[in-house]
């Protein structure tokens, strides 16, 4: 139901995640006016930024800025993590070698998912069985991605221990890092529990069968200015990423500031630019969300074209369903509002590979 918008709005998310886990989140005044925002947001664009998030600047830029000192490196390097199907279509892909409606991108990307041992989704998840692969340079990579992805899925490894654990002081010290990072983590889902109680139902909506073991998606994308990468010619108006719409509930970008490369396409077909906000994520919504949402949430087309003579990095992580969940319009007065159900059940994981399967070009 997405609307001729003009810009994407800006959401001070902070009293929502304060309140996130309150068993009376839904009366909180602040949290409230941050719902109210998102079912706007969700209804009229499907899109928004996030700030207030919790994810410290710094953070934000580290990974991005360690994800272009591996796009830098020699092409030999970077194919020491090459992608193919044996890998469970993780790894490193090299420019055009992405595929979107037929047409190769102009971007090279690593390509992460939660990791799938043998026979965990049965024959349905066969296809992404495999483990991430992480390049051993630039040095401190995984971890630092590691963490990263703890504060947007919550998936917490053991903590690393900073500094030797001396005496009670260190240990304090150390105790309440860990539960600071505690309390950022599980940013995706908590944005979630706010857009349920937009639909109209508990904040618990999308936990349990539908999302409470959540499978998640991250890339790591480099797209090349206007120049000449690798004997390829990048000219103006390439498309960096082709249009296309999210698979899954919610998608968390961290994109280069001072690049204006991201465009969403509104009701009329205009594309509307979606610029860098310095500390913001920019959020949008999927398909199995506008599923559950019988169609009053919009899975936006939206595409990237690279006009800067500068290399653009963006760090893109997909929270989703569980991987075997069969997805239909959730029962809410809001849902029932719009009509009948107008989807059929859709299981992600089918969903997600047929698209996974048609998105890559062996070269």
């Amino acid at each position: 139901m997405a609307t001729d918008f003009s810009s994407i709005p800006i959401i001070d998310i902070s009293p929502l995640l304060a309140k996130s886990d309150d068993p009376k989140m839904a009366e909180d005044p602040g949290v409230l006016e941050v719902v109210r925002q998102l079912d706007k947001a969700c209804t009229e664009a499907g899109f928004f930024y996030v700030k207030g998030h919790g994810i410290p600047d710094t953070l934000l830029k580290e990974v991005k800025d360690i994800t272009r000192r591996f796009f830098e490196l020699p092409y030999e390097e970077k194919t020491k993590i090459k992608m193919t199907p044996a890998t469970g279509f993780r790894g490193y892909q090299r420019i055009r070698e992405n595929i979107t409606k037929g047409v190769p991108d102009m971007h090279e990307a690593i390509d992460c998912y939660r990791e799938v041992t043998k026979g965990m989704y049965g024959d349905l998840g066969k296809v992404m069985e495999g483990r991430n692969q992480w390049p051993q340079n630039p040095p401190k990579f995984k971890i630092t991605f590691e963490e990263y992805l703890s504060l947007c899925t919550g998936m917490l490894s053991p903590p690393l221990i900073p500094f030797p654990i001396t005496s009670p002081v260190h240990a304090v010290k150390f105790l309440f890092s860990y539960m600071l990072l505690l309390i950022r983590a599980e940013l995706a889902r908590k944005i979630m529990r706010g857009i349920a109680l937009a639909l109209g139902g508990s904040p618990d909506e999308f936990e349990g069968q539908r999302a409470g073991d959540p499978f998640w998606v991250m890339r790591l994308i480099g797209y090349p200015g206007q120049s000449t990468v690798n004997g390829t010619n990048v000219l103006k108006n390439d498309i960096g990423c082709g249009a296309h719409t999210d698979y899954g509930l919610l998608t968390l970008l961290n994109q280069d500031d001072g690049i204006n490369a991201l465009q969403v396409r509104n009701k009329s077909g205009n594309w509307i630019s979606a610029p860098p906000v310095p500390g913001s994520l920019v959020c949008n919504i999927g398909d199995m969300l506008k599923i559950y949402s019988n169609g009053l949430y919009e899975s936006t087309l939206h595409q990237v074209i690279n006009n800067s003579p500068k290399y653009r990095v963006s760090v893109v992580y997909f929270y989703e369903t569980n991987f075997d969940t069969a997805v239909e319009p959730i029962d809410t007065f809001k849902t029932r509002a719009n009509g009948s159900k107008k989807f059929d059940r859709q299981v992600y994981g089918e969903h997600l590979i047929s698209k996974v399967v048609t998105n890559f070009v062996q070269q």
